[in-house]
């Protein structure tokens, strides 16, 4: 499986021993069923992005849940760091419309917080003010911005999000990709990041994986998007460039080659 270049961010270099999830020769499977995902190497350190793309049914999703342990491995080994603290932000939750269920009380299902800890976190994910509206009258984005808010409840150690700009526009995919990337800056956690939008990866990425049953490349969004593996299994319908998302900001990451955005994909996944 090609290892392709890496760049400069702040989950390079750290010290093996600063790994949050270690997965060796793994393989993982459904019943009698031939594996989703097989033979798979990963180290995410701590503090790194990592962005995992793939076609439908490539075991992107498969590949998250096994990395947080939810599924085990038919063979190898995968393991996490003791009493990693995991922040989850599912692909979609869906709640009964007739739930009479307020955003504060969604938040403190998972653990206790008080009525300040609420509003401090509905506003740094940039919906102040929603703990008394229903889950159910939130809007799409709204609906993502409090799952993020939950997941971050706990202040973890790695942020998992599993496709988690489903049903946003542009502009919302946009924007939560930005607010993203600044909760990592401010957080200092890990984030492990399933997406469908082959066009829009996070220029702050350290490496995006390409899944197909098994990694077919990983590395830098630039590198990826050029090597064989990537093109072979996506064509050339983004030109070449995972991002169309930048984030202007002075954190010293570099990627000129996604200076050219593309505003449609033919691929989903």
């Amino acid at each position: 499986m090609p290892r392709l270049p890496r760049g400069g961010h702040p989950g390079r270099g750290r010290d093996v021993s600063e790994a949050l999830i270690r997965m060796a020769g793994v393989s993982y499977g459904y019943g009698a069923a031939p594996p989703v995902l097989r033979d798979i190497d990963f180290v995410l350190e701590a503090g790194e992005i990592v962005t995992i793309v793939g076609p439908n049914g490539s075991g992107k999703s498969t590949f998250l849940k096994a990395a947080l342990g939810m599924v085990a491995p038919v063979a190898g080994r995968a393991t996490r760091a003791p009493g990693l603290r995991v922040g989850y932000v599912p692909q979609r939750l869906h709640l009964d419309p007739s739930l009479p269920l307020t955003v504060a009380r969604f938040l403190t299902l998972a653990q206790p917080l008080g009525r300040d800890a609420i509003d401090a976190l509905l506003a740094r994910v940039g919906v102040p003010g929603l703990g008394a509206r229903p889950m159910a009258t939130l809007s799409g984005g709204q609906f993502q911005r409090v799952l993020l808010a939950r997941a971050l409840a706990g202040r973890p150690q790695l942020l998992a999000l599993d496709e988690p700009t489903q049903g946003l526009d542009q502009p919302g995919i946009a924007a939560f990709y930005r607010l993203i990337e600044d909760v990592r800056q401010e957080f200092g956690c890990a984030i492990l990041l399933v997406s469908h939008d082959l066009h829009v990866v996070m220029s702050a990425s350290d490496r995006v994986l390409c899944l197909n049953g098994h990694i077919c490349c990983q590395g830098t969004p630039s590198a990826v998007s050029a090597a064989p593996e990537y093109r072979a299994l996506f064509g050339l319908g983004t030109g070449g460039a995972l991002a169309l998302y930048r984030h202007d900001h002075d954190h010293g990451h570099d990627h000129p080659a996604h200076a050219t955005a593309h505003e449609h994909s033919d691929h989903d996944a």
